[in-house]
């Protein structure tokens, strides 16, 4: 860990990714390892002896044979080299500086480990410097990777190099033979340098690059960071801010113009909500007080006219909406009957004269047909007689409820709206007094104030005298409704009484019943045993003609009456009458035993009340029973 002063960032003289030109160490004259050996063959036998060629290399293209090379300084490559593929070798070539040669590593070698990476690293370790190695040759070695801020020198054969910019690590890190593409089998290890063409160990080392951890460089990403975050917040509060609501308008201040103009748009409906929202604003901020109450009053009093509107327009939409649950039941059942319809098409196709005709792919999708159809059916006979369950419920609530309770209610409704108005009317006549009352206070002020005043006096006269008047009509009305309601209630009075002396009646004469009963039974127990034996005989001869219509009556037992009438009531709800299945599944949900041949049976003896008949066309034919009990008993 070192510290580097701070510095600003100076913009590169070129750019790493477009860079078109080859890049130099140092030396622009100093030719690559393929330019030596075309362009000056003329050297001695030494400097051949130190390049070392290869016995496979060829010296017309510079490269050893089947090996691409690589050199990090190579126009168009920018950062990092281009993409080699997998099952190909790369070689790194020997690069000339002004003082120094680097020699690339041995590729059988493995790479050498490295640190990772820290944020915004732009600081890199420098291992493995000759020991004669200066700050000048580090320079010109690490100068054309980028823009150097600092160089710090240890005594120990390293150094620690910081860049301008994060980008310029990476092309530093290419000198340690640390390879930017994954998955790559090359670049196992750093490049070893010579200084001039000495062979002594002072003068020569072997590289390595890493990352190293710079406070400086932590301290400029976590800024960088910092400010990232803060466009970002403030990017979020844009975008919050762009799809908040509008403000609603602000609320005028009351005077006596814009209490006209908020009057005027109270009586209308179409700008009722607006100004009901200015009046609210206006009473919650204080401006109601001794001048202003009658403005507030007529303003809260037209307010109130709207109620019936409102009441109007609900009524309106229930009525809707019952049309609507009418027209939703209609099409229902018509999309029943079609179902109906359909499912008969299948069981007419699945007979033996259609079905030999079809082909086994064909019945096969016949049966999935059929099968969905009828699930479909079952489930909307369901839905439909949940909705008249529900009305019956309803209707049978409606008819189950007491008339006397009925009566009690509408008497106790009728005395709280009384208790109501005469509220009303005391109210009323209180606000009737205060008028007076401010009437005369503005008479007699009326002679001491200036005639400027006059005007504004005699409008707030006429508008007095305006809710005067109002008042005064809304009493009258009021008192209509006390007479009318007073009437009502001396109706409802009489009518109780009447109904108290009939239940009184009705007790007397249930006591002289119960006189007589006893009376009877005092008489019956005083008989002889004559009498008893003439009451045998008598009550043998009446269970005769008893047994006799028993054996005759179609009904032999209280089980078939009970069933009778279930199904009366079922049939009777269905007036286009039932199919013997669907009677008898109705029936089998209260109780399992029940057949169809039982039921069927009772219904044909009992013609008089049950009658059956053909309904449909064709393959939709289908036997309906109907309850015909009333005309049944014109006829008996």
């Amino acid at each position: 860990m070192f510290l580097v002063q701070y510095a600003g960032l100076n913009q590169l003289p070129f750019d790493p990714a477009n860079n078109n030109e080859p890049l130099q160490f140092t030396n622009t004259t100093g030719p690559l390892l393929s330019e030596s050996v075309i362009e000056n063959g003329s050297e001695s036998s030494k400097k051949r002896k130190r390049t070392a060629i290869p016995p496979d290399f060829d010296p017309a293209l510079g490269m050893m044979t089947g090996i691409p090379p690589i050199n990090p300084m190579m126009p168009g490559l920018g950062i990092v080299p281009p993409p080699i593929p997998p099952d190909m070798p790369a070689v790194k070539e020997i690069i000339h500086c002004k003082t120094c040669t680097l020699f690339p590593p041995n590729p059988n070698l493995p790479p050498p480990a490295t640190r990772e990476r820290p944020p915004g690293c732009k600081t890199v370790f420098v291992g493995g410097l000759p020991e004669n190695g200066t700050e000048q040759i580090i320079t010109e070695v690490f100068e054309q990777c980028g823009e150097i801020i600092a160089i710090r020198k240890s005594k120990k054969n390293f150094c620690h190099i910081r860049f301008a910019e994060e980008f310029m690590v990476d092309k530093a890190l290419y000198l340690s033979g640390q390879c930017m593409r994954l998955g790559s089998h090359g670049c196992r290890e750093g490049y070893r340098i010579r200084l001039g063409s000495s062979t002594d160990k002072k003068d020569t080392g072997r590289l390595h690059v890493d990352f190293a951890q710079a406070r400086d460089d932590l301290y400029e990403w976590e800024c960088k960071q910092r400010m990232l975050a803060r466009e970002e917040r403030h990017r979020r509060r844009m975008e919050e801010e762009r799809f908040h609501p509008p403000s609603p308008p602000p609320v005028v201040h009351y005077s006596d113009h814009e209490c006209s103009i908020v009057a005027e748009k109270l009586k209308d409906d179409s700008k009722f909500s607006e100004a009901v929202q200015t009046l609210l604003t206006w009473i919650e901020r204080g401006e109601v007080n001794r001048r202003t109450a009658n403005n507030f009053y007529s303003m809260i009093q037209s307010a109130n006219s709207h109620i019936r509107r409102l009441m109007n327009e609900k009524a309106v939409h229930e009525k809707e909406m019952e049309e609507a649950k009418e027209k939703f039941k209609v099409a229902f059942s018509g999309i029943l009957v079609q179902f109906e319809q359909i499912v008969a098409v299948y069981h007419s196709a699945s007979k033996q004269k259609a079905w030999d005709h079809f082909t086994k792919a064909q019945r096969k999708n016949i049966n999935v047909w059929c099968k969905q159809a009828e699930e479909i059916r079952n489930i909307h006979n369901d839905e439909l007689m949940g909705i008249r369950r529900e009305e019956e419920m309803e209707m049978s609530d409606d008819e189950i409820e007491d008339p006397a309770e009925t009566k009690e209610t509408e008497e106790s409704a009728l005395i709280s709206q009384v208790e109501a108005l005469k509220e009303e009317n005391d109210s009323l006549r209180w606000q009737l007094d205060a008028y007076r009352n401010e009437v005369e206070l503005l008479k007699q002020e009326q002679g001491k104030v200036s005639r400027e005043e006059d005007t504004t006096k005699e409008q707030q006269l006429k508008l007095l005298q305006q809710a005067l008047q109002g008042v005064q009509q809304h009493l009258l009305k009021v008192q209509d409704e006390y007479k009318k309601k007073e009437t009502e209630l001396e109706k409802v009075k009489e009518d109780k009484l009447q109904m108290e002396k009939l239940l009184e009646t009705l007790r007397e004469q249930q006591e002289m019943a119960n006189e007589e009963d006893k009376e009877r039974n005092t008489a019956d127990n005083q008989g002889t045993e004559s009498s008893t034996s003439r009451i045998c005989a008598s009550s043998q001869e009446k269970e005769c003609p008893l047994e006799s219509t028993l054996s005759s009556s179609p009904v032999k037992s209280e089980r078939e009456a009970l069933l009778v009438g279930i199904i009366s009531t079922f049939l009777h709800v269905h007036p286009f009458g039932a199919s013997i299945e669907y009677i008898c599944s109705y029936l089998q949900r209260l109780d399992t035993k029940i057949s169809t041949t039982e039921v069927e049976v009772l219904m044909t003896r009992l013609q008089h009340t049950f009658k059956q008949e053909l309904s449909g066309v064709g393959a939709s034919l289908e036997k309906r029973w109907k309850f015909c009990g009333f005309d049944g008993l014109k006829m008996t």
